[in-house]
């Protein structure tokens, strides 16, 4: 992946911008040219730096540094606000922009000693702004389309991608699910009475085939559901890894109605235990935290392993989280935020 230059823009996006600058100004500086009398033509070279600079160049510097602020406000600081809500800024930031360049344009090169337009003729300080204005930002918003819509092309294949890989997993996995219970009820009535223990894990992982089994067939559980089934799941890990693994979860009874995608939390609890705490002697604590805020559902699955280090890298080569990530975005459009957890470990945020 290409890295960001600054404020989420790549080099080449940078150099692009600059380059349509300069192509502008150069295009006014030859028209200017071939409206200048012979005399002013025997004078001096097509291209001349003082000439250049005193007839376009500073006024499209001074467009460029009134673009700059106008574009941050639009392109990042509301980006994420609506479009129409975006071009209404431009009624009140094109005026500025127009009036504005013409009279620094005028201040500086009445300083300098550069000419400029006077009289009637200074209605093409107004037009020419006011229409590079439209074009440059124009230009912006459509090129934002276009990102925008290549990263939904981008997210749609691999949402299609996912998606194959589910199936045919699920299609893996259906060996006969009827069989497994049969021979899971065949072990679990072999297994003396004596060793209840035994009896109970194989009840609880006969249990999560069942459930694995319905997430395949249904599109929503509740939440109480979901957790019976990551209980279920923690459970086998604590026979696994004895007083090592701690589990804290804390979610208030009246959301345990709540309607979520199945299979949506056990990936990440997984993820936390196999890559978080499965490497440290000591071992560690998986809290779940779900609570409901501005009507939205908020889950905070933490552990206290080892970390992540590039938290960005890590998608795309754990089926669990990046699955969840597609899932999360294509269904909600909400992003899976990954933090560092206090005194260490990993924070998995999202909300639906």
């Amino acid at each position: 992946m290409e890295k960001k230059f600054f404020w989420r823009l790549k080099k080449w996006e940078v150099i692009a911008f600059v380059m349509f600058y300069f192509f502008f100004a150069s295009l006014y500086y030859v028209t200017l040219w071939i409206n200048w009398g012979s005399s002013d033509k025997s004078d001096s070279s097509f291209f001349s730096l003082i000439r250049f600079i005193d007839n376009c160049g500073l006024q499209y510097l001074i467009f460029f540094l009134f673009t700059v602020p106008i574009w941050y406000l639009v392109f990042q600081q509301f980006r994420g606000r609506k479009l129409y809500f975006r071009l209404l800024i431009h009624l009140v930031t094109w005026p500025i922009f127009v009036f504005g360049t013409q009279q620094v344009y005028y201040s500086i090169s009445e300083t300098l000693g550069f000419g400029h337009l006077e009289g009637a003729s200074a209605v093409w300080d107004v037009y020419i702004p006011a229409l590079f204005y439209l074009i440059q930002f124009g230009m912006l918003h459509a090129y934002e389309y276009y990102k925008e819509n290549q990263r939904k092309l981008i997210l749609e294949g691999e949402l299609r991608q996912a998606a194959l890989k589910s199936e045919l997993a699920a299609i893996k996995a259906q060996l006969n699910p009827h069989f497994l219970y049969n021979v899971f009820n065949t072990i679990n009535a072999s297994v003396p009475a004596e060793n209840e223990k035994t009896r109970n894990m194989i009840a609880q992982l006969s249990d999560l085939f069942r459930y694995q089994l319905r997430a395949s067939k249904t599109d929503v559980v509740t939440l109480e559901e979901e957790l019976d089934f990551v209980k279920k799941y923690l459970n086998l890990e604590k026979e696994r890894f004895k007083d090592r693994l701690q589990v804290d979860i804390k979610v208030s009874k009246d959301l345990m109605k709540e309607k979520i995608p199945p299979m949506l939390l056990q990936p990440l609890v997984e993820n936390s235990v196999k890559h978080g705490l499965a490497s440290l002697i000591e071992g560690g604590t998986i809290s779940i935290y779900i609570f409901k805020e501005e009507g939205k559902l908020k889950f905070e699955i933490s552990d206290t392993g080892i970390g992540i280090q590039n938290k960005q890298n890590v998608f795309g080569k754990g089926v669990g989280l990046t699955n969840t990530k597609l899932r999360l975005q294509k269904m909600y459009q909400s992003h899976l935020e990954l933090l560092d957890n206090s005194p260490k470990g990993l924070t998995v945020k999202f909300a639906i």
